[in-house]
């Protein structure tokens, strides 16, 4: 499995073949979103919508041999994308290691000037969320 690192490099090589066309760049975050694991619909409940975002994104972890496993979906394309890039990034990770992930390929592929400052406060939101349910994780796995 590749690092934390590795894969955000991976997503930055991606994001620079697109250049600054922020039309196909956006259009591509929303193809990303299709690649989500299917979410359960018993699941789209009030407790699992991350607080902060404009749009509905719903958001759940299980833990399975010390490592984390997010699915998320959303009721819209862009943010689905959005999630969908976190999780390839953060998923089936020990929770140390999502914690302590510096998510730099955010801030390189210029994300902010992509998406706007609302779904920049969106997308903190949904980091926020993945590092507390794994900080959750490594308190139960250390009680």
């Amino acid at each position: 499995m590749s690092s934390i690192q590795e894969v955000q490099n991976e997503i930055i090589s991606e994001f620079e073949i697109l250049g600054d066309d922020k039309e196909s760049t956006i259009f591509y975050i929303m193809e990303l979103g299709n690649g989500l694991e299917k979410f359960p619909e018993e699941e789209q409940i009030e407790a699992n919508i991350i607080k902060g975002c404009q749009s509905k994104v719903w958001l759940i972890a299980d833990e399975k041999d010390g490592k984390v496993h997010y699915q998320a979906d959303s009721n819209t394309d862009i943010t689905k994308g959005l999630i969908s890039l976190l999780i390839r990034v953060l998923n089936d990770r020990t929770p140390q290691e999502i914690i302590s992930a510096e998510l730099d390929f955010i801030h390189k592929i210029g994300m902010g000037g992509i998406i706007g400052s609302q779904r920049s406060n969106g997308l903190a939101a949904m980091i926020k969320q993945m590092k507390l349910y794994a900080l959750a994780f490594q308190a139960k796995q250390n009680a």
